[in-house]
């Protein structure tokens, strides 16, 4: 597990480093503009941000600044919009992995991705995780 954590970290930061834009995009814009306020945080379909809870370290505020850095709730560290904008890649400093999600919804008023994270009861099976967010 502690190899694929690191495979996944060592991919996440060539693909932040080889992606890389001169001209910001409209989502790009939406994105970085508003300091957004965790809204729902949901693994398997329930409420997963409470204490002790598999989302708790991302409730509260999160801003994604323009220069790649930002703090998601409790965490601070670097993240990168790719696949034309349509996914992000959310990278913790103090966390050995990444978060990929895909952009569900990215309006003026609402951010909306999804992500999996691996299920240590049922290996075969990853625990879908589903978070918005709202301009606070």
């Amino acid at each position: 597990m502690k190899k694929l954590s690191l495979l996944l970290v060592i991919t996440a930061g060539l693909m932040f480093f080889s992606c890389s834009k001169d001209k910001k995009s409209e989502r790009f814009i939406i994105l970085t503009t508003p300091i957004w306020t965790a809204d729902s945080l949901l693994a398997n379909g329930m409420d997963a941000s409470g204490p002790g809870q598999m989302l708790e370290k991302f409730k509260g505020d999160a801003k994604f600044q323009e220069d790649g850095t930002g703090y998601f709730g409790t965490y601070t560290g670097i993240w990168k919009l790719y696949a034309d904008d349509t996914e992000i890649i959310i990278m913790p400093d103090n966390e050995p992995m990444s978060f990929f999600c895909d952009i569900v919804e990215l309006t003026v008023n609402s951010l909306k991705i999804k992500t999996s994270a691996p299920n240590q009861v049922n290996p075969s099976q990853p625990i879908p995780i589903r978070m918005t967010f709202k301009v606070k």
